[in-house]
């Protein structure tokens, strides 16, 4: 099973999505993490609210640190942030794999509530057409180049 670490500054909204869509839709195959580099500390409302309409499992999830995971084999890094992707990752990090899938920060639309999660379930179909495309791949067996080429493809489809 492949461990993935989905890396955002505040791992409130992105980030958190995309663990848990990574555990929903890869399962057996994936066990996915999040975290940041400054967590809030709290995961968004409207970001569970966006996984549980979608029946995706909230279980488990909250807003942590990346040096809570210290211990914890990381073959894929994959930040969702700008601010998370031009930041020195931990040493742990340092054999994993890397991507970057920047996506807009679904807490910074203001507006209606109805605009605001509108912006949340964009986020969450982003990242599920590109965890959907990830894992057509041979994840497994890929070589750590092609497959950084092919995640880094991926993070600019746009939905």
């Amino acid at each position: 099973m492949l461990n993935i670490l989905v890396l955002c500054t505040g791992n409130s909204c992105r980030s958190v999505i995309g663990e848990a869509l990574f555990n929903h839709l890869g399962q057996g195959r994936i066990k996915a993490f999040s975290a940041g580099s400054h967590p809030k500390g709290q995961v968004h409302p409207k970001a569970l609210a966006t996984l549980e309409a979608q029946g995706v499992s909230t279980e488990g999830l909250f807003s942590k640190s990346w040096d809570s995971l210290e211990n914890q084999p990381i073959d894929i890094v994959i930040t969702v942030c700008d601010n998370a992707a031009g930041e020195v990752c931990p040493v742990y990090l340092n054999k994993a794999v890397k991507a970057h899938w920047g996506l807009p920060d679904p807490d910074r639309v203001t507006g209606s509530n109805d605009e605001v999660m509108a912006a949340f379930n964009e986020t969450y179909r982003a990242l599920e057409q590109r965890i959907n495309k990830m894992l057509t791949l041979p994840l497994e067996t890929m070589p750590a180049d092609e497959l950084t080429a092919e995640l880094n493809a991926i993070g600019k489809l746009t939905a």
